[in-house]
């Protein structure tokens, strides 16, 4: 007896399904007695749901405020409309867990994480899920997935950010190829940068980077870019482009960096003062101007951004002494732009950049 049910069961099921039209998107139950006849019933329509979002990538700087585009609708049109759940996620650059950006259900909404208290939605059209992020920070690029959901099902679209800014090579004072993975990834953010990403190198030697150290990325891969292929960088036969030794353990292998830096809130300028300077005496000098010794990334920023150009010589915050070229004239260095650097000094005096903010 029990074996029969089973099977009359299994027959009744296998009918209802095959009843059901066919859509590469999904169904959702759609209660036909909105105003509650009560007879209860709940029909399956075939009804699909698409998320939109733009197929190319939006550029912005840091600081800015920036919309995600992102808006859906139902085919066939529904006259009645959802109660959805919209949820914006950013992409892990490893493809690991998605990090929660925010959740909203109607009017209601949470943010998380370091995008707490700046972001919320764009909801001035009807069906847009659009995301507003305001001041936005170098570790804002990336791919974000807009998701809505209705009921038990969903669909999503990605968006993805990209910030303009510049790509630098960079080592500690300690020398070439000291830094693991980790080590790597400090070493920017002192710098007010972020570690760069391939795709950010990538766009550096198409606008003519060249640089012989190999350094990490933040995918864990070491590579260096090059644009004038030389015995010491990979041999002479071998095209421009980028040179990769692959992947690296993250602890146990050192080498240098490339960091990422973007717009600055604030202005970075060679300080007039009377007297050259050790790099104590430079910080304090800084202070007493009502600002603070500048970093590596901000000098480098100044320079791509603001074209900030001058032909002295002065102390960063990291004990490096370097100075911004925008235009290349004699005696400021090599005929190309580029910031300049003299090394880590063990004593000396010199001028100083400073950073001071709007």
């Amino acid at each position: 007896m029990l074996l029969l049910s089973l099977v009359v069961m299994l027959l009744q099921l296998g009918r209802g399904c095959c009843g059901l039209p066919f859509y590469n998107g999904f169904y959702y139950d759609h209660v036909m007695n909105d105003k509650g006849n009560g007879n209860g019933e709940v029909h399956f329509n075939g009804v699909k749901l698409v998320v939109e979002t733009p197929e190319d990538a939006i550029f912005t700087y840091r600081g800015a405020n920036i919309t995600l585009p992102c808006r859906y609708h139902y085919e066939p049109k529904l006259e009645t409309p959802r109660k959805i759940r919209i949820k914006w996620s950013k992409l892990r650059e490893d493809n690991t867990k998605e990090r929660d950006v925010l959740v909203a259900i109607g009017l209601k909404h949470r943010s998380f994480g370091e995008f707490r208290g700046r972001v919320h939605l764009c909801q001035q059209g009807e069906q847009e899920a659009s995301l507003v992020i305001s001041d936005l920070r170098l570790q804002d690029y990336g791919k974000y997935r807009c998701e809505v959901i209705d009921g038990l099902e969903d669909e999503s679209g990605i968006v993805e950010l990209e910030l303009r800014g510049v790509v630098f090579p960079y080592q500690p004072h300690h020398g070439r190829y000291r830094l693991n993975f980790h080590e790597a990834k400090k070493a920017c953010e002192e710098q007010d940068a972020v570690i760069a990403s391939f795709e950010q190198l990538f766009k550096s030697w198409e606008e003519g980077l060249d640089w012989c150290n190999a350094g990490w990325l933040l995918d864990g891969t070491v590579q260096y870019p090059i644009s004038l292929p030389r015995e010491p960088c990979g041999g002479k036969r071998l095209a421009p482009g980028i040179r990769s030794y692959g992947e690296r353990h993250k602890n146990l292998h050192y080498f240098d960096v490339f960091c990422f830096s973007s717009a600055l809130k604030g202005k970075v300028y060679y300080l007039a003062h009377p007297e050259k300077l050790t790099l104590e005496e430079a910080k304090q000098a800084c202070q007493d101007d009502g600002a603070e010794i500048a970093k590596v990334g901000q000098l480098y920023a100044a320079w791509k951004f603001f074209s900030l150009d001058r032909c002295d010589a002065g102390w960063l915050a990291d004990g490096s002494i370097r100075y911004p070229i925008a235009f290349p004239r004699p005696n400021c260095g090599p005929p190309e732009p580029g910031v300049r650097s003299f090394g880590f000094p063990d004593k000396g005096k010199f001028g100083v950049y400073c950073y001071k903010l709007n």
